[in-house]
């Protein structure tokens, strides 16, 4: 998988400026930061507290959460629970963490008539075996991939899960990471935290940053490697990204990760969307609902969800809701 830079952490220019008029509650701070692989991808917390013992036990519980949440939700690692429930079709007794992220998923899937829908795992199967020949899959093998998917046919209690036709598989590549967000800013608040910033390959941040500032995210242009679209500020609000560059099956990016449940293939539309909301679970899944209804919806969509997002069609041109604190690059 490549590498998300679709979003980083980036000070805008001047951001230094200022630094001497740190509040003392902001200058008495003690900053540190941990880096890790995870999901695939290269993960950061940074964080500040008055107290440096209390900060590394902070940081040392959330990347103990982000390695558990991994291990329960990972495609990669064959002892996984989410790989056990694909080869099995059930789970007993599933990890609570599982299931709440399953049930927030559905939850989304039943309100956008299944646009996001973690059982579209066979449709990637399909297409990534068929590059491995140097083609794309033909219709009857997407049509029989498509078959196999469907939000409701996955049943989620406390005490199993179950996946109800054969061949099924699930993916949470895209939710995982906003939901280790959420998880691992809860930590950190748990220990007294005021101020960090969560890169799960989502984001979550807490306050501001050691200048005392909004944190600040990049938005890259899908079609300029390392060139901004814009820098947006963080308003406490979770902020998620999916772009049609990331995992390609095309050259063209015209068929990608991000697949149109309804169809079997990925949308046409648009080529990157960000999404902020309060949660990052939400804002992950809703990247891929924003995709699916396209820009002439995009709008109705974040109003539906009282949400804001960016989005930037395939020409590269952008548009954004208003309640993002936004500047162009």
């Amino acid at each position: 998988m490549k590498r998300r830079q679709f979003l980083h952490a980036a000070l805008g220019a001047g951001a230094l400026a200022g630094f001497a008029e740190l509040s003392p509650a902001m200058a008495s701070l003690t900053w540190a930061r941990r880096s890790l692989l995870g999901f695939g991808t290269t993960l950061s917390l940074q964080a500040g507290h008055e107290d440096a013992r209390t900060l590394e036990r902070a940081l040392d519980a959330a990347v103990h959460t982000l390695r558990r949440i991994e291990s329960q939700m990972s495609l990669f690692d064959p002892a996984s629970a989410l790989s056990r429930l694909n080869r099995e079709g059930e789970l007993v007794s599933p990890p609570s963490e599982l299931a709440e992220v399953l049930d927030i998923a559905h939850n989304v899937s039943r309100d956008h008539d299944g646009a996001f829908d973690v059982t579209v795992q066979p449709l990637w199967l399909a297409f990534a075996a068929a590059q491995r020949e140097g083609r794309l899959p033909d219709r009857r093998e997407v049509r029989d991939a498509r078959a196999k998917v469907d939000w409701r046919a996955v049943q989620v209690s406390a005490q199993r899960i179950s996946l109800d036709r054969p061949g099924m598989a699930v993916t949470l590549n895209g939710i995982a990471q906003g939901y280790a967000a959420d998880r691992v800013r809860a930590v950190l608040a748990s220990y007294g935290v005021g101020h960090a910033l969560v890169d799960a390959g989502e984001f979550a941040p807490l306050s501001t940053n050691s200048l005392g500032r909004p944190w600040t995210l990049g938005i890259a242009d899908p079609h300029a490697e390392r060139a901004l679209l814009a820098r947006l500020m963080t308003d406490g609000r979770c902020v998620a990204t999916s772009a049609d560059n990331l995992t390609t099956f095309s050259e063209d990016h015209r068929h990608h990760h991000i697949f149109d449940p309804h169809t079997g293939y990925s949308p046409t539309e648009l080529s990157a969307v960000t999404v902020v909301a309060d949660s990052g679970a939400l804002a992950d899944a809703l990247t891929k609902a924003f995709f699916v209804a396209g820009p002439s919806q995009a709008r109705a969509l974040a109003h539906r969800w009282k949400v804001d997002a960016l989005w930037v069609d395939k020409a590269g041109r952008w548009e954004a809701t208003p309640g993002l604190r936004i500047e162009k690059a």
